[in-house]
């Protein structure tokens, strides 16, 4: 059957999330046209595909908050997409380590926001158990989370491309959006020339806000890209750990600090790093681009930002230059841990953050919608773990 020229949806975005909307739409209406248009060659190839493949569990975001509504529900359901799918995952679990007496009041917090957000199986526990849970682990106390698991985000991607082409949806690599004109009658501009939608949904992830103020909407939030650093852990004869390590993190950051993370493949990193870059796809550290650097540089909030964060700034060039650092952020909660533990390999993504005038760092996903047309304009972590929640949550705003 020829593609249509008129869609009943279109998707911009082949990420996890573009492509778990596509899925919840075409479940709902399997008689329905639908597109996905990405313009790389590939689905994954930005945040989904250069996160640390956590499926988080919902513990560190304000109630009442999508992220708190759609992190826990997220994790459900992508936990029982992986199980259907033979996709390899883990719930390993993870600690959240205080190792000073000044961290106990924040680790109070985050126990309070938990237990709101009805994370499962969210416990205190003290150092005796810390060392049972994680024997190479120290801390003073810690909030032990057993549902956060460990996946393969871009294998998830995958097939959800796999099974949204059996499905009939028209899912187009190498297809850069360009413009979406028309909010009650959508016309998506593409390389390839002009598709025409009934509804558009798009989830730009690190363009996100360039695509919304061509459709006419404002620059608020702006996107200011964040570089997220690994660093590599040689194997051992005994595991490092068995789930995930994390510090207490700054409350008034949506950044989680260096933590030790396993992966589904076996490998121990320690990271990310959060560094303000220069290009919004920096996976290397001196990308650049003059476009991006012109657009967060002229943006006001990113001086208030830089203002009111000047010193977290500085530890994060530093992280950046010597792995001692990095090492020693980490060595905190695992002591021992040193240079040589190192196996030379990096790798890193790149956090789509909104920022907005004022300089407040956007820590709740943003919606927007005008007539037909959707973006999602702010979907950092916990996006991945949401992703199958967050579609439903986009699909109901748009059919409700």
């Amino acid at each position: 059957m020829a593609s249509p020229t008129t869609y009943d949806l279109v998707v911009v975005g082949a990420g996890i999330v573009g492509l778990a909307v596509a899925r919840e739409w075409t479940l709902r209406r399997p008689a329905d046209s639908v597109a996905v248009l990405e313009r790389e060659d590939g689905p994954a190839r930005h945040q989904t595909g250069h996160n640390s493949g956590v499926i988080h569990g919902g513990i560190y975001y304000p109630p009442g908050s999508l992220k708190a509504r759609l992190c826990v529900e997220g994790a459900r359901l992508m936990y029982e997409y992986c199980q259907h799918n033979a996709i390899r995952h883990e719930r390993c679990g993870k600690l959240i380590v205080a190792v000073s007496p000044d961290e106990l009041g924040r680790l109070d917090d985050l126990q309070a926001r938990g237990i709101a957000n009805d994370v499962p199986g969210l416990r205190r526990i003290g150092a005796q158990e810390i060392a049972e849970i994680e024997p190479n682990a120290i801390g003073l106390q810690a909030l032990h989370a057993p549902n956060t698991g460990i996946v393969d985000y871009p294998a998830v991607a995958q097939a959800l491309v796999d099974e949204l082409t059996t499905a009939g949806v028209a899912v187009r690599f190498g297809t850069a959006v360009s413009a979406i004109d028309g909010a009650d009658k959508p016309v998506v501009h593409t390389a390839n020339g002009s598709v025409r939608a009934q509804t558009v949904i798009a989830c730009a992830g690190l363009w996100s806000d360039r695509l919304a103020r061509r459709a006419g909407a404002p620059r608020e939030p702006q996107i200011v890209p964040f570089r997220g650093a690994y660093l590599g852990l040689k194997p051992t004869e005994q595991p490092r750990l068995n789930g995930m390590i994390y510090p207490v993190p700054n409350p008034e950051l949506p950044f989680l600090g260096v933590h030790i993370t396993k992966h589904i493949t076996g490998d121990v990193t320690l990271g990310p790093t959060a560094m303000m870059v220069g290009a919004r796809d920096a996976y290397a550290l001196r990308r650049l681009s003059v476009r991006d650097s012109w657009e967060t540089l002229t943006w006001p909030g990113t001086w208030r930002v830089a203002r009111k964060y000047w010193r977290v700034g500085l530890d994060e060039i530093r992280m950046a230059a010597s792995r001692r650092a990095f090492v020693t952020a980490a060595a905190r909660y695992m002591p021992g841990l040193t240079l040589a533990d190192l196996d030379g390999s990096s790798h890193a993504g790149v956090r789509a953050q909104a920022v907005g005038r004022d300089g407040a760092l956007v820590d709740d996903f943003v919606i927007s919608r005008d007539g037909h047309i959707s973006h999602v304009r702010n979907a950092p972590s916990p996006a991945a773990t949401s992703a199958f929640a967050l579609a439903r949550e986009l699909v109901d705003r748009v059919t409700g």
